[in-house]
């Protein structure tokens, strides 16, 4: 019983995520957008972009859904397996948003992805690039792994040291959607708190 009151963090950051869209909808971070995706591209070297691009192989859904398999077998419960239905859930609000509200990405003078392979997901674009998928996963699959861990019977420091790589890693994958060009700022924010209502509902079933 305890765990149903991870439904409310679950349902906050949902309500979030509906409020920041209807923000995005209107278009007054437009210009935010713009000059974000600029400093970072000016800041960042583009002896990194292939760094960032294998990092955007690492959070495609065959790759991450994959990942939660593994969890669930370590897991050795059955329920833990209803961890795959708020990540098919979330992903269906990431399409449906996608396909219903206009928000072009980033033109493709801003694309910088230099890794020649692609999943067959990437080839799936139902038109606007708001939420970032790929923050939703790796927000999703980061909740879960950090949950499992801080459960497990591990020493402390290594566990200090897991969760600090995690968000290390997290930094990183979220920065460079915005570096390569695939995703705005806001998109990028957009796809943090469908991840972080998605993935705290998980818990649930953990």
């Amino acid at each position: 019983m305890k765990k149903l009151w991870l439904i409310i963090p679950a349902v906050l950051f949902f309500i979030l995520f509906v409020l920041f869209t209807f923000v995005v909808k209107s278009d007054i971070l437009n210009s935010f957008d713009f000059n974000t995706t600029v400093r970072l591209q000016n800041h960042i070297p583009t002896k990194i972009d292939t760094i960032f691009s294998t990092l955007s192989l690492v959070g495609s859904f065959e790759i991450l859904a994959g990942i939660l398999l593994i969890i669930f077998i370590f897991r050795k419960k059955l329920i833990s397996l209803l961890i795959f239905i708020p990540f098919a859930v979330a992903h269906l609000v990431e399409i449906v948003g996608k396909s219903l509200m206009h928000h072009p990405g980033p033109p493709h003078l801003f694309f910088r992805y230099n890794v020649e392979f692609f999943f067959p997901s990437s080839y799936v674009q139902p038109g606007s690039s708001y939420p970032s998928g790929h923050a939703l996963r790796i927000i999703f699959v980061s909740v879960i792994f950090f949950y499992v861990i801080m459960k497990s019977k591990i020493n402390k420091n290594i566990k200090i040291l897991i969760n600090t790589f995690l968000i290390v890693f997290n930094i990183a994958m979220l920065v460079s959607r915005i570096s390569l060009g695939e995703h705005w700022t806001t998109d990028v924010v957009g796809g943090v708190l469908l991840g972080l209502s998605s993935g705290i509902f998980a818990l649930i079933f953990l």
